[in-house]
């Protein structure tokens, strides 16, 4: 025992020994939690039913981000049965393969919209979108007109899916050809309430 504690007292007085020794073990911490992380990110598989964003939906994603939105609504079910009796099935890590940034979140001044796909009529989720208040008098959401006069660019629509497919997307050049006449005449209204209204309808599952 006391040969043993010589080298603990002879670490606890070598600062510098310490601090190497202190490091080391941080390091070898954290890469034992972040290898299996990362190594299950590049090879998760989407699930059956679960593509890319088209055009339209990607459009509305990026402006869903631009806006704000995931500070409010996340986009994860957590496996509590509170939670799935109110939203659907839980998320999974597979629905969200396509995610650029994911949205998952965990602020929740709104409801989760991780199934809100089809829960709605365009014509509701439009509406709402310009005038929370007339369907929630109590609402602290934000009205956002402007996006009904704002035009989608297409030629930025059909660059970020190129780039996509650069970082593994499998966009086809049928889908980048296409993607610019896709967004044509489309508001950025349109685009975020096509965005919302795929929302958990084809993921794995959704109801």
């Amino acid at each position: 025992m006391a040969g043993g504690y010589k080298y603990f007292e002879a670490v606890e007085k070598n600062a510098a020994l310490l601090g190497v020794l202190t490091l080391f073990a941080v390091t070898l911490g954290g890469l034992s939690e972040i290898t299996p992380l990362f190594v299950e990110a590049h090879t998760l598989a989407p699930p059956p039913g679960v593509k890319p964003y088209d055009a339209q939906r990607l459009a509305g994603r990026d402006i869903y981000v631009r806006e704000g939105c995931y500070l409010c609504h996340s986009q994860m079910i957590r496996a509590l049965r509170a939670e799935t009796q109110r939203y659907g099935p839980h998320s999974t890590a597979a629905e969200s393969v396509y995610d650029r940034p994911f949205q998952w979140g965990s602020k929740r001044t709104g409801p989760d919209l991780a199934r809100v796909g089809g829960k709605y009529s365009d014509d509701w989720q439009r509406l709402h979108l310009l005038n929370p208040q007339a369907f929630v008098p109590d609402s602290n959401m934000p009205a956002y007109p402007w996006l009904a006069n704002a035009a989608v660019d297409g030629n930025d629509v059909a660059a970020r899916m190129r780039t996509l497919r650069k970082l593994g997307e499998p966009y086809t050049d049928e889908d980048l050809a296409g993607a610019a006449k896709a967004v044509a005449g489309k508001s950025e209204l349109d685009v975020l309430v096509a965005y919302l209204q795929g929302l958990g309808v084809s993921k794995e599952g959704a109801k």
